[in-house]
């Protein structure tokens, strides 16, 4: 069962106060030093490494300050990737037969009978309208890219750039209800469940991966990772099957790289996790899911396989620099219109202007 907001915030300040010893004792790591744009991982609900791009509750977030200042770096890629070079594809696998009956609604999205929320349509809507409406919330994205040397702050005009996802991202949807989704689930295990879902796709080669990721969408009531636990004062996260730091250990594909991000119902943590933040009443229930599963996309294509694109000193990607910081203006949360709606969303990073940007002119 998740705890109350009050009492994420009471076990945030003790674990602060707690020395290194006895944070091994209770198992928990212990913190470094806060740094200069995020002021330590326990802020960011990031207590192992391979939460890249976490996406902290908002109690989290308030435990520090942080200080956003410094521009983003290029980290030269790992197995040869830094970004998403092409236009970007979505692919979201509704995991679990928790989730229901599968249905078709009135626009073609994919519904299911055990989504209270309506999180996987409202996940469908978002990234089939990334790249529609002349929107440029995902040009703040493309003035990233790589083939520059390791700790450029810049790009050349000739570097490969982020992709923009051109009529809209979404690649495909797959509800893999074979089995019940685990009730925590471990970060290898949905690195395995994100390879699956690129042989379902038949993206069986690295080439057809390049510029894929796969969104993980576990269902109500589970906590994958530890989402909506004691140890888990997080919303979302990404990473790629290889990481070695993988709860569980590194996944093997036979399908080159995969990029995946483990997007839990985020609804399941109500205002913490962004419900309500910017819209009021009913209209704001999935502000979190979009806001979330949006942050997770722009660190996903700006640092494929982390960490070898766009992070900073203190290893803070490009939504992470500007989560929950208000809302409104050039740099904080706000409604964004696609083609097919209005979704709130949080500004990301732009070294451009050293700053949070909502929208910007697509590069090059």
């Amino acid at each position: 069962m998740g705890m109350s907001p009050t009492s994420r915030r009471a076990r945030v300040r003790a674990l602060t106060g707690l020395s290194a010893l006895a944070l091994a004792a209770t198992g928990f790591a212990a913190a470094p030093a806060a740094q200069a744009d995020q002021p330590s991982n326990e802020f960011a609900g990031n207590s192992h490494p391979y939460r890249h791009g976490v996406v902290p509750t908002k109690e989290a977030a308030k435990t520090a300050s942080a200080q956003r200042t410094s521009n983003l770096k290029f980290g030269g890629g790992v197995d040869g990737i830094g970004v998403t070079t092409g236009a970007p594809k979505v692919y979201v696998v509704i995991w679990g037969s928790q989730w229901g009956t599968a249905g078709t609604d009135a626009n073609g999205y994919t519904t299911m009978s055990g989504d209270p929320s309506g999180e996987a349509v409202r996940a469908q809507q978002l990234y089939k309208g990334l790249g529609t409406n002349n929107e440029l919330w995902s040009g703040v994205l493309t003035q990233y890219c790589e083939g520059v040397a390791k700790g450029s702050t810049t790009c050349t005009s000739t570097a490969p750039h982020v992709g923009y996802p051109t009529g809209g991202a979404l690649a495909g949807v797959w509800v893999d209800n074979s089995a019940a989704a685990p009730g925590q689930a471990t970060g290898n295990q949905i690195a395995t469940e994100a390879i699956a879902a690129a042989g379902h796709f038949g993206n069986t080669t690295a080439a057809s991966n390049r510029n894929a990721q796969y969104i993980v969408l576990s269902p109500t009531g589970t906590h994958p990772d530890g989402f909506n636990t004691s140890t888990g004062n997080f919303c979302a996260w990404h990473d790629w099957n290889g990481d070695t730091t993988l709860s569980g250990g590194a996944a093997t594909s036979p399908y080159g790289d995969v990029s995946f991000s483990n997007n839990p119902y985020v609804t399941d943590m109500g205002t913490s996790c962004g419900q309500n933040y910017v819209n009021s009443g009913s209209a704001g229930l999935l502000d979190g899911v979009t806001i979330v599963y949006g942050h997770e996309y722009a660190e996903t294509v700006t640092d494929q396989n982390p960490a070898g694109g766009w992070t900073d000193s203190s290893g803070a990607e490009n939504g992470d620099k500007c989560a929950w910081k208000g809302t409104g203006g050039t740099g904080g949360a706000q409604n964004v219109n696609f083609s097919t709606g209005s979704f709130a969303m949080q500004a990301t990073w732009s070294n451009a202007v050293s700053a949070c940007q909502i929208s910007h002119a697509i590069v090059p």
